[in-house]
């Protein structure tokens, strides 16, 4: 009789811990930290697709937003990106400071108060006022009142910044 009570304990200690042990394992979520194996499949199938498709929206709200507000240069000569600026003989192109401007096409010289005019951000360099800008070479304005006035006919720069032409 002492055997078969034994034997019982036994069986019963075993349906314990195998209800425990399935208690366990229904608990513990795939991917939690409490189950930190995440197979290939998982992520190329589920992850990826996820975020994918939150970066898609992303881009979508952005790409709205910039609709919304003109595109990528804003309205009055300001951006993010170089825009094409015509001057003829005699007007001025003055920048805010930190707009840089690139000469392209025809003859332009630093329109300054005082000294520096422009810097040469091409030969790391300054421009006084009066000196002739080199072509393909950019300048920034450093300094308030600062500009360039155009010594051809038709002048065409490069224009990145907020300016006024006068």
């Amino acid at each position: 009789m002492k055997k078969n009570r034994w034997v019982l304990r036994m069986m019963v200690l075993l349906v314990i811990c195998g209800a425990l042990n399935m208690t366990v394992s229904l608990a513990a979520e795939a991917g939690s930290s409490g189950d930190p194996l995440v197979t290939l499949s998982y992520l190329n199938d589920t992850f990826m697709s996820t975020i994918m498709q939150n970066v898609d929206q992303k881009i979508a709200a952005r790409n709205s937003q910039l609709a919304q507000s003109g595109g990528l240069l804003p309205s009055g000569g300001t951006g993010a990106v170089f825009s094409v600026v015509t001057l003829s003989s005699g007007q001025t192109l003055t920048g805010d400071i930190g707009c840089e401007v690139m000469l392209r096409v025809g003859t332009a010289v630093c329109a300054a108060s005082s000294s520096p005019g422009l810097i040469d951000e091409t030969t790391a360099g300054t421009l006084n006022n009066g000196g002739a800008l080199a072509q393909n070479h950019l300048y920034m304005m450093t300094i308030e009142n600062r500009g360039v006035r155009a010594t051809a006919a038709t002048t065409k720069l490069l224009v990145r910044g907020s300016y006024t032409i006068s």
